[in-house]
Order: structure tokens, then sequence, then C-alpha cells
């Protein structure tokens, strides 16, 4: 069996890598690396030179191959290898007759434990905009309708050219609201984006404590990679990192600076099935839970819920009722949300099956937004 054509889709607002064997057999994959897709589409094509007429099984020969055969490594390249390993592992599992967890070491659970990104609006109201009360009622539809953890963006808007006292006020409001609707019986997520400086991060951390996250999500820029365990050090809040993050060195370089307690690599960004399995087993070293980021649809919900099913130290699994929209309904998964829970799938391969036809019709939409924030002096604030 040899590949026998590579073809790369930018549909939507999203980027999918398809390939097919000489004897019809087709995967599929999908990148993360939202705000280039189309830098990461022309890097397929470079790869195409290399992967035509090599056997589709030798995944992790391919993986070495295309990480190593230029001079240059980031997230453009990292997110291209990761779409075409998904791919190649849904290959495998069609060709073996196996879901691809079974191939990786078979599962540990039976179902993936959900958390639901949830906003601060509400879809019947007339004012859209983030509210605490508006936090509390979502937290309480989420956890009728069987989540047992949820996660949001906690900063208020302005957040950039707010005092520390205003900044921690109004943070605080929100996750109190948050943990009211919430209850004792749903974990509660601090998604901060990377919008703080050091200082102010470390500050909210402490005022954050009396509502027992069960972690605060990326607090500062990923610009430094020690940085990144210098803040886990400073708080007593767990903290969670990486899914900026490309490869298994990063990670190993941020846990030996102290942190994070959970690692959030993205399936289409950190090298796919094959190196994230290596990430969770130097997180685990480490006693780190791996916690995937995931919010750009069915495909990478797929490859995260197959790694999320192998592992040890899985905690919860991120989710957007995006996967449950219109926007993703001509791709059809086996890895059925039931309540605040997806079963593990049975079916061969990814799981996945796509009408292809309608998913190339679909015009694509880039997610890079430009409109950063700014601060009231003009100075750009931080940014996600």
């Amino acid at each position: 069996m040899k590949i026998d054509k590579i073809e790369s889709i930018l549909s939507g607002n999203s980027h999918f890598v398809r390939i097919i064997t000489d004897d019809g057999i087709e995967g599929i994959g999908q990148s993360a690396c939202w705000g280039y897709m189309e830098a990461v589409h022309t890097v397929i094509n470079t790869f195409e030179r290399y992967l035509i007429g090599k056997n589709p099984l030798n995944i992790e020969h391919h993986w070495q191959h295309l990480y190593r055969m230029g001079p240059f490594r980031g997230s453009i390249l990292n997110a291209a290898i990761s779409a075409v390993d998904i791919a190649l592992w849904d290959i495998k599992g069609k060709y073996l007759s196996a879901p691809i967890w079974m191939l990786i070491g078979g599962k540990v659970r039976d179902k993936i434990r959900l958390h639901l990104l949830m906003g601060g609006s509400r879809p019947d109201a007339s004012d859209l905009g983030t509210t605490a009360e508006n936090l509390r009622l979502n937290a309480i539809d989420a956890r009728n309708e069987g989540y047992t953890a949820v996660k949001i963006d906690p900063l208020p808007d302005g957040y950039q050219s707010m005092t520390i006292s205003r900044l921690i006020r109004e943070t605080k409001d929100n996750v109190a609201a948050l943990r009211e609707g919430a209850g004792l019986d749903v974990d509660i997520i601090l998604e901060i984006h990377r919008k703080l400086t050091p200082m102010n991060a470390i500050a909210l951390a402490e005022e954050l404590k009396e509502f027992n996250p069960l972690f605060y999500e990326d607090p500062i820029q990923i610009d430094s990679i020690k940085s990144q365990g210098e803040i886990a050090n400073k708080t007593a809040l767990p903290l969670a990192n990486g899914e900026r993050m490309h490869n298994i060195w990063e990670f190993r370089e941020m846990f030996e600076a102290g942190g994070s307690q959970y690692a959030r690599p993205d399936l289409g960004l950190a090298g796919g099935i094959t190196h994230v399995k290596k990430i969770a087993s130097i997180a685990e070293s480490y006693h780190s839970a791996l916690v995937t980021h995931n919010f750009l649809g069915p495909v990478l919900t797929a490859a995260a819920c197959t790694i999320d099913s192998t592992i040890p130290n899985f905690i919860t699994q991120e989710f957007s009722t995006i996967d449950e929209s219109p926007v993703n309904s001509m791709i059809k998964t086996s890895w059925k949300r039931n309540g605040g829970y997806i079963e593990v799938s049975e079916k061969i391969g990814l799981g996945i099956d796509i009408e292809l036809d309608k998913l190339k019709k679909q015009n694509f939409e880039t997610r890079l937004d430009i409109k950063i924030p700014i601060r009231d002096d003009g100075s750009v604030g931080y940014s996600v």
C-alpha cells in the first residue's frame, strides 16, 4: 500500500488534510494553527513531494522526516505535521480494522469526561454581553445538562486598562457568580488567555483561591517557557499551559522549570496523535494531567478523545458546542456526546466520516483577528 494523493482543504474556518492510498483507503486530519491556516495549507503542498509513494503505515518515520527535512521549526510546520499524522493514523486504523485507540495501548476508560467551553452571554437575551448573572445562569444550564466541569474567561471587558483593584474586583464577581451557578459538584476552570503580566497574574490568582478552580490557565504570554514554571511556583492555584506549545522538548522544559500541573497540547498543533501521546507520558512522569486544547470541531475532538481513552493521567476533555453546530453538519462523528461525557467510539480508524463535496463547497473564512486589545494610552495590550 502506498500514498497516492494528498489534499489540503481550506473550508469554512478550518483546515483539513485528506490522504488517499492506492487501494482506496482515506484518512482525514485537521490542523490547529488557526491564525495562519493559509500558511499551513502551503506547507502541506511541500510535504506532497516526500509523501507520495510512501507506505502510510510507517507513521513515526514520516513524522521524523517531515519535522527534520528543513532547518526551520515552529507552529505552522507542526500544525501541518499534526494534520498529516492524524490522517495517517486514520488510514492505519482502517487498514487494520481497529479503532486507533486499540493500536496505541488500548483504552483505560469507557467514556470521556468533558468540560464545556462556556460564554457569558445568554442566547435568548437581547443583551449578548458577558455579565456575572449570565455566567451564573449558564453554569446552571450546563450543570442541568450533565456537565461536571465548565470553563470561562473571567476577565472583564477593558481589563487591559484597569487598575489592579478594579481588575480583581470585577473578575472575582464573575468567578463568584460562576461558582454559585455551578455548585460544589461542578469543577470550574479559569482561562486567562495569556492576557496578564506576571505580577497581575499572581495577584489575581491569590484572590481567586477561595473559589477552588480546577486550574488557572495561561495567565501570561507564552514567549518564555521558563516563565510558565516561574508563575506556577508563585501561586497556590494549579496552573495549566501548553495550547501554544509545539513539541516534547518545550513541554519537558516547562516541567523542569516547575510547572504546570496540567498540560494542554492541541492535537492539531503539537504533533498529532504520535507526538501528543509522548507529551502525555512526559506529563505523567511529572505527575501532571493531560487536558488537551480543543475547540475547532469534530475531527480534532475525535483525535483528542482517542488520546484521552488510552492514558492514565487524563482529567477532562475540552469541548465546544461548535462540534454540534450547522457549520460542522457534514462531519459525521462516532464520538457521541451524552450529557457531560463522550462514549469511547468502537468505529475503526478515527471514527469520522465526511461529506466531502459539502466540505469543499464551504467558503473559507480566516480566524485571524487583528483587533487586538489596545490600552487607553494607545499601546498594544496582551492578546490571545
